[in-house]
């Protein structure tokens, strides 16, 4: 078997046009500069215009996944946990993101199953995001050839130090949208069949809303890991 990538689900993100990548970016910049400021970045993002995006990198087979209807089911993925605090969602979330397993899902059941995960704030969500992070139809059926599927295992969770202090200069600010950036650490370890197999560190920084007296749900996530 030729060698594989110990994170397929990471191939997805290299067709994602410039656009797209600005618009994540954009999201986690503001959120580690202020909650404030992260706000008010979700609500004018619907108004901003899409002429900055460029055309799909060469080798995108799909375009972005839109938002999965219900009935198609859920496959292996969990239903989200009923959590109040952002760390322990947040951990949950990474989990989710690391694992998958082609042999009982189908790529539509994938997504369905995230997207449950996700704010029902609709000027807040960021399924784009979310969603990039999912291999193609194309790659999808060719893990699903090879029996993958992948677990996870969380190691720790934290607020980023900038996130952290600009919650300190301001705290009241987070109390719009109560929407707060965190940093996850793990492993992740994928197997297919045959034999084959291995595992790697891994780390991200997710959006996660927790407004008071609330479930957490999924906004979404950075580009790159903030510390």
């Amino acid at each position: 078997m030729p060698k594989r990538s110990l994170s397929p689900l990471h191939r997805a993100t290299t067709h994602w046009t410039t656009g797209r990548r600005i618009l994540v970016a954009a999201m986690v910049i503001t959120a580690l500069l202020g909650a404030a400021g992260l706000t008010a970045w979700f609500t004018s993002r619907d108004g901003q215009t899409k002429t900055d995006a460029s055309p799909a990198a060469p080798g995108a087979s799909s375009p972005a996944p839109t938002a999965p209807k219900p009935s198609v089911g859920t496959g292996s993925v969990p239903a989200p946990p009923k959590l109040t605090d952002p760390l322990a969602y947040a951990k949950a979330a990474a989990v989710l993101l690391w694992s998958y397993d082609t042999r009982i899902t189908s790529r539509d059941q994938h997504l369905a199953g995230m997207h449950a995960w996700m704010t029902r704030e609709t000027k807040y969500t960021d399924w784009t995001a979310i969603s990039g992070q999912v291999p193609d139809p194309v790659l999808w059926s060719r893990m699903a050839d090879n029996a993958q599927y992948a677990t996870a295992a969380v190691g720790e969770a934290h607020f980023p130090s900038a996130f952290k202090q600009a919650l300190a200069e301001n705290p009241s600010a987070i109390t719009e949208a109560y929407i707060y950036a965190v940093t996850v650490t793990g492993k992740q370890t994928i197997a297919w069949k045959g034999g084959g197999g291995g595992a790697e560190d891994r780390a991200v920084t997710l959006a996660v809303q927790c407004r008071p007296s609330s479930d957490c749900a999924l906004v979404s996530l950075a580009p790159s890991v903030a510390p």
